[in-house]
């Protein structure tokens, strides 16, 4: 049995959008629904790693029940001084920290279909796939003035995608999310929510990966991801833009997600029917 959470700071969102009550998007309270159910159908066990108003959400919404681990507060504490606008996905950090190996970290946007034990082996991180070094997006260090000390990173090593990711070295985790969180606190006059982002997450992941001797097991890659031939998994990640441009697109994709929590997991279809925001997505 793997351990897995799911995390969720809603700081960013704050940030976003001021004065507005917290709610998840359509789309992504479907997939984190889906999300939770089939790891647990796989015979994993899920936590939710929050804060306070996240947690209130989901309870609002009839679904702390969705994680069979919980739902666990452990985000309501992360300093004033990372700036939510810039490190969006810092919560998932300070979730990883907090949660400790071995686990996986799943994005709620991230769904498995199987089972995956057999995939891991006995891999002490793995993450669904590498990434290109792309400098718009994975730029060299001068990108990132400040008194972060980058001694002993490769930058030729290829950044690694924590969309879905595994840990089963302790040291590991603390050494990376000491790490990470270091960057991030040293860098709070940030201007860059992606370029800085994805070096604190998913660049720095790989580099410190080969500093201790570790070697990062890929799971899968984007053609296998975006094509028809794999079974395990599906991320929308790429997909929400164009269906936030695409009322029609947004609507049958929430439609597919309803009619498959009909089919796998008729009682909480029954519960996510209810939910304004996703209602018209059920038959009535």
């Amino acid at each position: 049995m793997i351990r897995a959470f799911h995390s969720n700071w809603t700081a960013p969102f704050s940030v976003r959008n001021p004065g507005v009550d917290y709610a998840v998007e359509p789309c992504e309270l479907l997939t984190t629904a889906l999300s939770a159910l089939n790891w647990q159908k796989c015979g994993g066990t899920i936590a939710m790693l929050c804060d306070s108003t996240a947690a209130a959400y989901y309870q609002r919404c009839h679904l702390d029940g969705l994680w069979d681990a919980g739902i666990q507060t452990v985000l309501d504490d992360i300093p004033q001084t990372i700036p939510p606008h810039i490190f969006w996905a810092a919560g998932k950090l300070y979730a990883l920290r907090a949660y400790g190996a071995p686990c996986a970290m799943i994005d709620t946007d991230f769904i498995v279909w199987k089972p995956i034990g057999d995939l891991l082996g006995n891999a002490k991180f793995a993450a669904i796939h590498e990434e290109d070094i792309l400098p718009d997006i994975y730029p060299d260090c001068s990108a990132f003035p400040g008194s972060f000390d980058f001694s002993g990173l490769d930058w030729s090593v290829k950044p690694v995608n924590t969309a879905l990711s595994y840990f089963n070295d302790a040291d590991f985790v603390q050494t990376y999310t000491q790490k990470a969180i270091l960057f991030m606190l040293s860098h709070q006059n940030a201007d860059n929510p992606l370029t800085y982002m994805v070096f604190a997450e998913q660049r720095l992941a790989a580099m410190l990966a080969k500093a201790s001797g570790i070697p990062v097991y890929i799971l899968s890659d984007l053609p296998a991801l975006f094509g028809s031939g794999q079974q395990y998994f599906t991320h929308i990640w790429g997909f929400k833009q164009q269906m936030r441009e695409n009322p029609a697109l947004y609507e049958g994709f929430c439609r597919r997600c309803a009619a498959r929590l009909m089919q796998d997991f008729p009682e909480w279809a029954a519960v996510m029917s209810h939910i304004p925001s996703i209602s018209a997505y059920f038959p009535p």
